[in-house]
Protein backbone atom coordinates (compact mmCIF):
# COMPACT_ATOMS: atom_id res chain seq x y z
CA UNK A 1 0.00 0.00 0.00
CA UNK A 2 1.26 3.63 -0.50
CA UNK A 3 0.84 6.79 1.32
CA UNK A 4 0.47 10.01 -0.03
CA UNK A 5 1.18 12.74 1.75
CA UNK A 6 0.26 16.50 0.48
CA UNK A 7 -0.70 19.79 2.04
CA UNK A 8 -2.03 20.88 -1.13
CA UNK A 9 -3.41 20.43 -4.24
CA UNK A 10 -3.42 22.34 -7.36
CA UNK A 11 -5.18 21.64 -10.89
CA UNK A 12 -2.53 21.42 -13.78
CA UNK A 13 -4.68 23.57 -15.81
CA UNK A 14 -6.32 25.96 -13.31
CA UNK A 15 -4.96 26.38 -9.82
CA UNK A 16 -8.42 26.23 -8.13
CA UNK A 17 -9.97 23.40 -10.47
CA UNK A 18 -9.12 19.56 -10.22
CA UNK A 19 -11.04 16.86 -11.90
CA UNK A 20 -12.10 13.77 -10.37
CA UNK A 21 -13.25 10.85 -13.06
CA UNK A 22 -16.60 9.17 -11.63
CA UNK A 23 -16.46 5.66 -11.31
CA UNK A 24 -17.88 4.41 -14.13
CA UNK A 25 -15.02 6.25 -15.88
CA UNK A 26 -17.17 8.44 -18.26
CA UNK A 27 -17.95 11.27 -16.35
CA UNK A 28 -16.19 13.61 -14.02
CA UNK A 29 -16.75 15.59 -10.88
CA UNK A 30 -14.84 19.16 -10.20
CA UNK A 31 -13.67 18.36 -6.91
CA UNK A 32 -13.78 22.01 -5.17
CA UNK A 33 -17.44 21.77 -6.43
CA UNK A 34 -18.38 18.57 -4.70
CA UNK A 35 -17.08 19.92 -0.73
CA UNK A 36 -19.41 21.61 1.58
CA UNK A 37 -17.92 25.19 1.85
CA UNK A 38 -18.75 25.36 5.89
CA UNK A 39 -21.20 23.67 8.46
CA UNK A 40 -22.52 24.37 11.95
CA UNK A 41 -23.93 22.92 14.95
CA UNK A 42 -26.00 25.22 17.28
CA UNK A 43 -28.22 25.50 20.51
CA UNK A 44 -30.78 27.56 19.21
CA UNK A 45 -32.14 28.12 22.71
CA UNK A 46 -31.70 30.74 25.77
CA UNK A 47 -28.23 32.60 24.85
CA UNK A 48 -27.64 31.07 21.59
CA UNK A 49 -23.95 29.25 21.22
CA UNK A 50 -22.01 27.46 18.51
CA UNK A 51 -21.19 23.67 19.43
CA UNK A 52 -19.21 22.91 16.60
CA UNK A 53 -18.35 24.66 12.96
CA UNK A 54 -16.13 24.77 9.83
CA UNK A 55 -16.61 28.54 8.43
CA UNK A 56 -18.45 30.16 10.88
CA UNK A 57 -17.56 33.25 12.06
CA UNK A 58 -20.67 34.00 14.31
CA UNK A 59 -24.80 33.57 14.75
CA UNK A 60 -27.25 36.09 16.04
CA UNK A 61 -30.52 35.49 17.13
CA UNK A 62 -33.15 37.38 14.72
CA UNK A 63 -35.88 36.52 17.43
CA UNK A 64 -37.67 33.31 18.17
CA UNK A 65 -36.79 30.69 16.01
CA UNK A 66 -34.90 32.90 13.19
CA UNK A 67 -30.94 32.89 13.31
CA UNK A 68 -28.87 34.56 11.38
CA UNK A 69 -24.96 32.41 10.42
CA UNK A 70 -22.10 34.42 9.14
CA UNK A 71 -19.24 33.05 7.77
CA UNK A 72 -15.56 33.49 8.20
CA UNK A 73 -15.05 33.23 4.58
CA UNK A 74 -17.55 34.48 2.25
CA UNK A 75 -19.16 33.13 -0.52
CA UNK A 76 -18.86 34.25 -3.96
CA UNK A 77 -22.56 35.07 -4.98
CA UNK A 78 -25.34 34.35 -3.14
CA UNK A 79 -27.22 31.89 -5.03
CA UNK A 80 -25.34 28.70 -2.93
CA UNK A 81 -27.31 25.82 -1.49
CA UNK A 82 -27.71 25.22 2.32
CA UNK A 83 -29.31 22.12 3.88
CA UNK A 84 -30.73 22.91 7.87
CA UNK A 85 -31.82 20.97 9.85
CA UNK A 86 -32.97 19.98 13.60
CA UNK A 87 -34.18 17.17 16.24
CA UNK A 88 -37.35 18.00 16.31
CA UNK A 89 -39.36 19.82 13.79
CA UNK A 90 -37.33 18.57 10.89
CA UNK A 91 -35.46 20.87 7.51
CA UNK A 92 -35.35 24.38 8.32
CA UNK A 93 -35.18 27.18 5.49
CA UNK A 94 -33.81 30.56 4.32
CA UNK A 95 -35.36 33.12 2.38
CA UNK A 96 -32.14 35.42 3.31
CA UNK A 97 -28.93 34.86 1.25
CA UNK A 98 -25.80 37.34 1.39
CA UNK A 99 -22.27 36.47 0.51
CA UNK A 100 -21.27 37.06 4.30
CA UNK A 101 -24.25 34.92 5.29
CA UNK A 102 -27.80 33.62 5.88
CA UNK A 103 -30.96 32.96 7.98
CA UNK A 104 -32.32 29.51 9.42
CA UNK A 105 -36.22 29.53 10.36
CA UNK A 106 -37.70 27.15 12.55
CA UNK A 107 -41.71 26.77 12.80
CA UNK A 108 -43.63 24.09 14.50
CA UNK A 109 -46.84 22.08 12.68
CA UNK A 110 -48.98 24.94 13.78
CA UNK A 111 -46.88 27.41 11.91
CA UNK A 112 -45.55 28.97 15.23
CA UNK A 113 -42.02 30.04 15.10
CA UNK A 114 -39.58 28.21 17.65
CA UNK A 115 -36.33 28.28 19.45
CA UNK A 116 -34.61 24.84 19.02
CA UNK A 117 -31.85 23.43 21.07
CA UNK A 118 -29.57 21.56 18.18
CA UNK A 119 -29.75 23.00 14.81
CA UNK A 120 -27.45 21.58 11.87
CA UNK A 121 -26.97 23.53 8.53
CA UNK A 122 -24.48 22.88 6.39
CA UNK A 123 -23.42 25.07 2.73
CA UNK A 124 -22.34 24.18 -1.00
CA UNK A 125 -21.17 26.66 -3.92
CA UNK A 126 -18.72 29.07 -4.44
CA UNK A 127 -16.48 30.45 -1.90
CA UNK A 128 -15.57 34.00 -2.65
Amino acid sequence: MSTLLLNTLTGKTSAGSIVVTGEGGSTTTNLQQGVAKSWIMFDGTGTIAITDSFNHSTIADEGTGIYRVNFSNNMGNATYSIQSHDYSYGNGWSDTFTTSGYDIKRRNESGSYLDVAAIWSNTLGDLG
